[in-house]
């Protein structure tokens, strides 16, 4: 039931995205603009969807543990953007977001399992709400958001330091201060590449939906940690 919850709330946002790129918007943005963010909505639908339904299926497996979802990750993102110029780097998109569907699957299982659904489906509802609004935002104003890419750049390395600290270092309220911190990397992520596409910095669909899709995970992921948190269900 949870995957439908999912899936709906990615196709009425595509839904709503892809209006907004008809008549007058769509000409404003200019063909290949528009081209490539038709397309990277549609692939990114069509991903969130499948990834949906594997971490459904996978809610009553193990949680794969920090390497394997680190090589996983890793392996194939940069086996997609070896492949984006190709059909095959399609193929890998899927088995990336699949992977990562799987990663999410134990972790929505061990909600299920503590009565906890509700806050899974606050998580996804807030989530597919800051998206969309985000890139509405992106989408209407046309603002350039590249001056964003150094507040990425280190917030990336801020955020992976901490993590670090944090495995190594018990310190309360740490892990909530990181889901606050991905909250703001992942939507400053998602201002920057839809921007990116607007403005020509961005003409490969693929590599623009890996983007969006890894922000949206890691906003997921961040709510549904500050949720529980504050919910006392952590």
């Amino acid at each position: 039931m949870q995957d439908k919850r999912f899936s709906q709330a990615a196709n009425a946002n595509q839904d709503e995205l892809g209006q907004l790129m008809n008549g007058n918007a769509q000409a404003a943005l200019g063909s290949d603009a528009a081209s490539v963010l038709k397309n990277t909505y549609m692939l990114l639908g069509l991903t969130i969807t499948f990834s949906a339904v594997i971490a459904y299926f996978s809610m009553n497996m193990p949680r794969p543990g920090f390497i394997i979802t680190l090589v996983g990750f890793y392996g194939l993102f940069f086996l997609t953007a070896k492949l984006r110029n190709s059909a095959w780097g399609i193929v890998s998109t899927f088995a990336l977001t699949g992977f990562m569907g799987y990663t999410l699957g134990p972790i929505i299982g061990m909600f299920a399992g503590a009565g906890a659904m509700p806050v899974v489906a606050n998580a996804l509802g807030l989530t597919a709400f800051v998206f969309f609004g985000l890139s509405a935002y992106a989408l209407i104003s046309r603002k350039d958001f590249s001056f964003l890419a150094g507040f990425i750049t280190a917030g990336f390395f801020v955020l992976i330091g901490t993590m670090l600290l944090g495995f190594f270092m018990n310190i309360p309220g740490l892990q909530l201060a990181i889901s606050a911190g991905f909250v703001l990397f992942s939507s400053a992520a998602i201002l920057y590449e839809t921007g990116n596409i607007i403005h020509g910095g961005e003409r490969n669909y693929v590599m623009a939906t890996v983007s969006l899709y890894v922000s949206i995970y890691n906003l997921f992921l961040s709510l549904l940690h500050i949720l529980s948190a504050f919910g006392g269900d952590d």
